[in-house]
């Protein structure tokens, strides 16, 4: 069911460029503005959630993660300071143009030697099994070609008892406010994103992708059908985004 929706969407736009070529352009064109974009279309309440995941995932000094589609490295950066000096985080993208930035606020914040910045495939990690305490995704499973096949390798690459941890765009359910959502998220943001960052066919991208993506209960089943325990889901801001966690068997339990 899950993949069926990804493989309709493998091919975008006029110019019919697989997904995966079609996306790495929009955020290698939009890296920039990325930051402040979020801030804006968000209300900054992007900000927000990320503190609530942050409490829900209860990281300790010490403690492993791997941030696919990390971007700027927001989320990355949280991370690390949270796990210290004695923990590690590997922040992954496959934009360049994104990484770069990130690279950047890594340094400005002194976090070099507790941040690693790879430029690679989320749907083929390059780390081995059981190596992370956390795998986290934020605002990019939408994105990638097979969200299934991301999941998946995030569930293979952490620790038994390990955290797999989704912070995505979502779809409300309520109505007068589901109404208003979908129209501002579909009429207004990519003309507020031609007025501030001169850019409005890349951020039309964004409705375009939430389209197909499941809505939460839909993808808290695929959390549990790809063999994850103790699956969480918390709707945030009214549904407008949602917090999925799940936990990898413990072989020892």
């Amino acid at each position: 069911m899950e993949n069926n929706a990804v493989k309709s969407s493998m091919k975008h736009d006029e110019s019919n460029k697989p997904k995966e070529q079609y996306v790495h352009s929009v955020f290698e064109n939009i890296a920039g503005k990325y930051d402040i974009m979020n801030d804006i279309l968000s209300f900054r309440q992007h900000k927000r959630w990320r503190k609530f995941t942050m409490k829900k995932m209860n990281m300790q000094l010490g403690d492993t993660a791997i941030d696919l589609c990390c971007g700027t490295c927001d989320w990355t950066i949280s991370m690390a300071n949270t796990s210290g000096e004695s923990g590690h985080i590997i922040g992954l993208d496959f934009s360049e143009g994104m990484l770069n930035v990130g690279r950047q606020k890594v340094k400005k914040g002194g976090l070099n030697k507790q941040i690693t910045l790879v430029q690679g495939n989320a749907m083929s990690l390059p780390f081995e099994d059981n190596r992370f305490d956390y795998a986290t995704i934020g605002f990019g499973l939408r994105n990638v070609p097979d969200y299934v096949k991301v999941l998946e390798e995030m569930k293979r690459v952490v620790k038994p008892g390990g955290m797999v941890v989704c912070l995505e765009l979502s779809k409300p359910t309520w109505q007068p406010f589901k109404g208003l959502y979908f129209f501002y998220f579909q009429k207004l943001l990519p003309l507020m994103a031609k007025l501030f960052a001169k850019r409005y066919e890349q951020y039309k991208w964004l409705p375009e992708s939430l389209a197909l993506f499941p809505g939460r209960k839909e993808l808290s089943e695929v959390f549990r059908k790809i063999g994850l325990n103790h699956v969480e889901a918390f709707p945030l801001t009214s549904g407008i985004a949602a917090l999925h966690i799940g936990i990898k068997e413990n072989m020892d339990v």
